[in-house]
């Protein structure tokens, strides 16, 4: 079943990396108590997540925030290391790196997908929502090939 607008998130372990090494990050516990743009993209470095969806956010975090998100937060079923070197090739400051690196949310949410003929294993779907204390306030999950819905402009269009 795949998640849907008022649907709580599941709980399910993430991982950051931090200053000393890695953190786990309960879902459950990173978004109780206020609202955050998720976006997910299928990996770090693929066409295009580095060339227009990830830049995207990096460019509206200003305008997200002036409509009331605390925190922007991006998720890939890539390892914590490759976020982060991604982030940082990106200049991405402010964006959370939340790896999936199992595929366990993505899964979770119903939003995963089979990329094995690409050679890409179990990945997320790309997609954007709005969670509020836990709660899906707004869903945007692209069709195959796709990239209009889960764009940050969509996205503060939709706030």
């Amino acid at each position: 079943m795949t998640i849907g607008v008022g649907d709580s998130l599941p709980s399910v372990q993430l991982t950051k990396l931090i200053a000393d090494g890695r953190e786990p990050v309960d879902t459950a516990e990173f978004f109780k108590g206020r609202r955050v743009a998720l976006f997910a993209v299928p990996g770090a470095y693929t066409p295009t997540c580095s060339a227009q969806h990830l830049p995207g956010f990096i460019q509206n975090a200003d305008a997200l925030k002036a409509k009331g998100v605390d925190e922007i937060a991006c998720t890939a079923v890539n390892d914590p290391f490759v976020l982060e070197a991604w982030a940082k090739a990106n200049d991405a400051q402010g964006i959370t790196m939340l790896s999936d690196g199992n595929a366990d949310f993505a899964t979770a949410l119903g939003l995963d997908m089979d990329g094995t003929k690409f050679g890409m294993g179990r990945r997320s779907q790309r997609y954007a929502m709005v969670v509020n204390d836990g709660k899906v306030e707004s869903l945007h999950v692209e069709a195959p090939g796709e990239f209009r819905v889960s764009s940050a402009d969509h996205l503060l269009e939709t706030l």
